[in-house]
């Protein structure tokens, strides 16, 4: 009977496993939303976004696909029919690892006190099976990576390691410790993490 059940369980991990794998990213579909140019013009229609390649496509009723860098847009905003709300994207400039500054495609995740920015990519990871002993298997997975984007307009690498985060707070660290943990929160989910920079950043509201 332990072997039936065992055997069951892992069938539905497999079908689990292979309905991820066919599951749509957010980037391979197009979404509903504008496109504001460089020149100032605004576009609406289909849009469709790829953070790996910082390219933005857009299309129109008339069908015409027209692909979009960074150097052309100043924003981009989408309803993601995948996560059900919307996002923004910004070009921003930015300095590579080779010295060079250019724009490149951000999206918002906070905005204000502290405002945080994310970039998207896939990659493959290998994990050890936890049904046998020496055998691994992997799979396709979003990582996110995050920036700070700092008042003088520089933007830096921002760790979401719980120690990292914390004292970035400076003195409402304990505060946001305790609401993460009321809250049940996790600094590693890109939505959590949403939650928690927005409560952060109301903390430094004034009301009139």
């Amino acid at each position: 009977m332990k072997r039936f059940f065992k055997q069951l369980f892992l069938c539905l991990v497999f079908f689990a496993v292979s309905f991820c794998a066919d599951a749509q990213w957010s980037f391979e579909v197009w979404h509903e939303g504008k496109v504001v140019l460089e020149t100032g013009d605004t576009l609406r229609g289909q849009v469709k976004y790829d953070l790996q390649q910082d390219l933005i496509q857009f299309t129109d009723k008339r069908g015409t696909v027209e692909a979009l860098t960074a150097r052309k847009i100043l924003f981009c905003e989408i309803f993601d029919k995948i996560e059900g709300q919307y996002r923004q994207f910004y070009s921003l400039p930015y300095t590579t690892t080779s010295g060079y500054r250019t724009p490149i495609f951000f999206e918002l995740i906070g905005e204000g006190k502290l405002t945080v920015l994310s970039r998207e990519r896939l990659e493959n990871q290998t994990s050890s099976s936890p049904y046998y002993y020496g055998s691994s298997y992997s799979r396709t997975v979003l990582v996110n990576k995050y920036y700070m984007l700092k008042e003088n307009g520089d933007i830096t690498d921002f760790s979401v390691r719980k120690a990292d985060f914390l004292q970035v707070l400076g003195k409402h660290a304990d505060h946001i410790n305790d609401y993460m943990k009321d809250n049940k929160l996790k600094l590693e989910d890109k939505q959590d993490l949403i939650k928690i920079i927005k409560y952060y950043n109301s903390l430094f509201k004034t009301t009139k």
